[in-house]
């Protein structure tokens, strides 16, 4: 089961965030707010999120909607590992 303190905490680790991390919420945007978060970082967290939760994301499913906010990149994660891929 996927839970969203462990995508938070990955997204925190992969931009070294260090506590600030722990204040994101459901709603905290990403893409555009935090300047760590880069195109290097979105392919990093892609990949830390593959090998975390075991899950494979296809090219044709990675778009900015999916890296705005915290809340969405859980949500994608959760529905990948649910469906089993």
């Amino acid at each position: 089961m996927v839970e969203f303190d462990e995508v938070r905490q990955l997204i925190g680790d992969i931009l070294q965030l260090g506590d600030r991390a722990q204040k994101f919420g459901p709603d905290t945007p990403l893409l555009g707010s935090i300047p760590e978060f880069d195109s290097m970082a979105v392919v990093t967290l892609i990949n830390a999120l593959e090998e975390r939760f075991d899950i494979q994301v296809a090219d044709d499913e990675i778009s900015a909607e999916t890296f705005e906010t915290v809340g969405k990149v859980y949500a994608f994660v959760r529905e990948k590992a649910l469906a089993g891929s």
